[in-house]
């Protein structure tokens, strides 16, 4: 009898429904699994702001330990979230095609106010750091520090609240809130069927490194579970999620960090973005190349020490001291 892989998933509904795709996926090429489900860190305190928990791999450590104990032989996360250097013994083994990498804007309210306030006008985004609406002091929650620090250099006069918890908690706090909107990757709301209708793409603001991506991850001995899981692979995700990867360790290494990053393949070339904000959003620096598909394996790399030569090194001093 052949053997069946044992999935490893955090149990919100956004993480069950990744690890079933994988499960769904996997039969369809002929290999049975089935899910384990395990509670991370990160889903029992649902209040502290991720970049206080010293976030990195404040999702994934708990299903590290199931991996690396034998408990389970894959596990399935939003790659957003997993760490830059993987626990020894664990390795990636497949990127499944990418989903939607925006943000967005789930509001409440006066649309037509709103988007006056927010420069939303007609469709289009036209408004740079809030200058045509001085008067603009709108209330807006994330617990990213990436979204706040982006936000709040676009929107100066603007205050953040801290959001937590699973997708629908934070839509019920969003909805029972004196907030004006909360920012959420769109990705995970529409996997589960849960965007409102009052939401908006923020095409200006760039993404977390891999998000939207969905990683899969093994034991590095388990050269069975690895080939398994390589039929899932798409190459083209794999790569531009390297690339993203690469910058935002090469800056700093974490993902409770302002950096974004972004890489997307066109005609045989890849076209990348990415920018390193101060916590405040006061200071910014940020790149945008196109170089050809062949020779882009240390794109994220030679980008991210081109910005650290431009200053971006007294951002990541800034941030390190911070949380020292």
């Amino acid at each position: 009898m052949s053997k069946v892989l044992r999935i490893g998933t955090r149990e919100s509904q956004l993480a069950v429904w990744q690890a079933t795709l994988v499960q769904e996926q996997l039969k369809e090429h002929g290999i049975a699994s089935e899910l384990v489900y395990i509670k991370s860190d990160g889903d029992i305190d649902l209040v502290t702001p991720l970049y206080e928990l010293g976030v990195q791999g404040i999702f994934t450590k708990t299903l590290d330990a199931a991996l690396l104990g034998n408990r389970i032989d894959i596990a399935v996360h939003s790659m957003k979230d997993v760490p830059t250097f993987l626990a020894k013994g664990i390795i990636q083994s497949s990127v499944l095609p990418r989903a939607s990498y925006r943000d967005l804007l789930v509001y409440k309210g006066n649309e037509e106010e709103l988007f006056y306030e927010l420069g939303f006008i007609n469709g289009e985004w036209s408004i740079v750091n809030g200058q045509t609406v001085p008067n603009s002091y709108l209330k807006i929650a994330t617990s990213s520090i990436r979204r706040k620090a982006q936000w709040l250099n676009r929107y100066p006069a603007h205050s953040i609240d801290n959001l937590r918890g699973n997708v629908n908690t934070r839509l019920k706090k969003v909805a029972d809130s004196d907030w004006n909107g909360a920012i959420f990757a769109a990705a995970g709301l529409e996997r589960i069927g849960l965007r409102p209708e009052k939401s908006i793409e923020l095409d200006w603001m760039l993404p977390a490194p891999a998000q939207g991506a969905i990683m899969i991850v093994c034991r590095e001995s388990d050269s069975s579970s690895f080939e398994s899981c390589q039929l899932l692979n798409d190459a083209n995700t794999a790569l531009c999620t390297r690339i993203e990867r690469d910058f935002l360790r090469t800056l700093l290494g974490g993902c409770a960090t302002p950096i974004s990053a972004l890489a997307e393949i066109s005609e045989d070339r890849v076209v990348f973005k990415g920018n390193i904000l101060s916590i405040d959003g006061k200071e910014k620096f940020e790149t945008t190349i196109t170089k050809p598909v062949s020779i882009s394996e240390d794109l994220g790399i030679t980008i991210g020490k081109q910005l650290l030569e431009m200053g971006a090194d007294k951002i990541v001093s800034e941030i390190r001291n911070a949380g020292a």
